[in-house]
């Protein structure tokens, strides 16, 4: 298959128009003599720079990778289908594993977009963080910056000691043991799963720690807790943690809420504040 860079820009050109800021989560702002979103929006959605969008869609940019094309797909909200065709466009086979794919459904990502005022992130069910809000950056750091080996949540947790310093030292024990059961009922669910058999493997090899309570044998799929963070700006945080499933439960929506007239529940107020300043400074 071969890259059709001028079906490729007008393809990206259609997608971006299409889109107003509010699809996205972002502010309309003064009055756009375009319509949808502008490059640099969608490059801040997609993760890269905007020299390189823009030369993807004036069909002038290299030959973009798969993980490239999964960026692009998730920022501008693409749907299974038109992942698919951007993928051909491209000249690459679009993944066909639907199970594991990591193409955030439009829907979940409008869910997400709307969590303006509280933490929100989605993950797939080994791990991976696939897309945050502001408010999840600024709460817990932005995956999409580190590279894609290390935005697995149970790979930082028992192979980056700085990755448990938000948690509270008399909950982390069993902050990990939870993570390592819930990972034991996805590996028992898909028992042939080369994305999870080869997840556990480098688990085990790199933490003694993973390797010990993998062998306990616990299972249980994570679905609603209460979480403490110690944040380094806003202080101590005790965060009501809810998780929604996708259809084929291959990907989770994990909310953080405070107690309205809590302490925390002012944190995070405040947390909203140093985050969304933050974002705009990074755009």
């Amino acid at each position: 298959m071969d890259l059709d860079r001028a079906g490729l820009a007008d393809f990206l050109r259609r997608s971006r128009e299409r889109l107003a800021p509010e699809d996205v989560g972002l502010n309309c702002g003064p009055r756009r003599r375009t319509p949808g979103l502008r490059r640099e929006e969608v490059a801040r959605l997609a993760d890269m720079s905007v020299d390189y969008y823009t030369r993807l869609e004036q069909a002038r940019g290299p030959y973009p990778s798969r993980q490239i094309l999964g960026s692009l797909a998730r920022g501008l909200r693409l749907t299974d289908d038109e992942r698919d065709h951007l993928f051909h466009l491209a000249g690459q086979e679009p993944p066909r594993d639907r199970r594991t794919t990591d193409h955030v459904p439009p829907g979940l990502l409008l869910i997400l977009d709307r969590l303006d005022d509280t933490p929100a992130m989605v993950v797939n069910d080994t791990g991976d963080v696939l897309a945050q809000n502001a408010m999840s950056i600024a709460l817990s750091g932005d995956a999409a910056s580190r590279p894609p080996h290390r935005r697995n949540l149970l790979v930082r947790l028992f192979t980056d000691p700085s990755a448990l310093d938000a948690v509270p030292l008399e909950d982390r024990a069993d902050h990990l043991r939870a993570y390592v059961a819930d990972l034991r009922a996805v590996a028992a669910a898909r028992p042939k799963d080369p994305r999870v058999t080869s997840l556990v493997r480098r688990l085990r090899a790199e933490s003694p720690e993973f390797a010990a309570l993998w062998d306990e044998h616990e299972v249980a799929v994570r679905r609603r807790a209460t979480k403490r963070f110690a944040h380094p700006v806003v202080g101590p945080l005790e965060l009501d943690c809810e998780v929604l499933l996708s259809d084929d439960h291959a990907q989770r929506l994990v909310v953080l809420t405070a107690r309205p007239g809590s302490e925390s529940y002012e944190r995070l107020r405040l947390l909203r504040v140093v985050g969304l300043q933050d974002f705009a400074a990074s755009g």
